[in-house]
């Protein structure tokens, strides 16, 4: 069987490649330079070859730091997404709401269902695509960011972070109305909904439905004007199906020596939500 050797880079060359701040292009140059001698590359497709690698590099670690920044999950992206998971969804509204072409109407996207199907996940993905498009997103459980409202009453700095939340392209409120929403709460939730509507596109998640909303908020004049506003203009995704964590619960399985162990059943360890 014939090896292939990888090419060597020289001390010269890294310490140039370094001194450029290219130096994350010796990872794949070597590979880089055997492929164009056994391909018989001219100069000038070589440097664009090598290039590319670069500008693809440049834009990954780029969209990485802005999902981060953004509160996406790393591990909630499309490519992880489990096929096989026991859920039933509009596949072709699931694949207009990939295309992100509801973000130029602007139009928002509910979806729903029941604990553990996976809304978390899908909702995160969208945001990556979003990101790697060089949309603005921010993500945050809705519990949590109406906290985070309350906290910059205190120091004077709520309607900055009002106009961070109203200006985004692309808003994800996860896990909506799991509790009973205060005055207060109630109060943010419709300034968010007036304040984006028609203007950009807002994704909730929530494990109820738009009418059973209405109940959980404080004021019912305010909680009726912002889910007529949210839900008229918004997509709207059912998931149904079994809980996706039951798969990951620990099952007892009995071994030859008489001892026990716990297993997990199989299947992908993301967890969706």
């Amino acid at each position: 069987m014939t090896v292939i050797s990888r090419d060597v880079v020289s001390p010269d060359l890294r310490t140039t490649l370094k001194a450029l701040k290219l130096g994350q292009m010796l990872d794949t140059l070597p590979d880089r330079l055997t492929l164009a001698r056994q391909q018989k590359m001219t100069h000038a497709d070589f440097l664009e070859l090598v290039l590319a690698d670069e500008v693809t590099r440049r834009e990954a670690k780029s969209a990485s730091l802005r999902a981060r920044a953004a509160g996406l999950d790393a591990s909630m992206r499309l490519d992880t997404w489990d096929q096989t998971a026991a859920v039933r969804y509009d596949q072709q509204l699931w694949n207009e709401l990939a295309s992100l072409r509801f973000l130029d109407g602007p139009h928002g996207a509910l979806i729903l269902g029941p604990v553990g199907v996976g809304k978390t996940h899908l909702a995160c993905a969208l945001g990556h695509i979003a990101v790697r498009r060089r949309r603005t997103v921010h993500m945050a459980p809705a519990a949590k960011l109406f906290k985070r409202l309350k906290a910059a009453r205190l120091d004077n700095s709520l309607d900055a972070e009002m106009r961070r939340l109203t200006s985004v392209d692309l808003l994800i409120l996860d896990d909506f109305a799991l509790q009973t929403l205060d005055g207060t709460e109630t109060t943010d939730f419709y300034q968010l909904c007036v304040e984006r509507h028609q203007r950009a596109s807002t994704i909730v998640t929530s494990n109820r439905t738009p009418e059973e909303w209405l109940s959980m908020m404080a004021d019912p004049l305010l909680a009726q004007s912002a889910v007529d506003r949210l839900a008229s203009t918004a997509h709207e995704l059912i998931i149904e199906g079994e809980s996706y964590r039951r798969r990951q619960k620990p099952s007892i399985t009995h071994r030859h020596n008489n001892t026990v162990s716990l297993d997990h059943h199989n299947g992908d360890h993301h967890d969706h939500s």
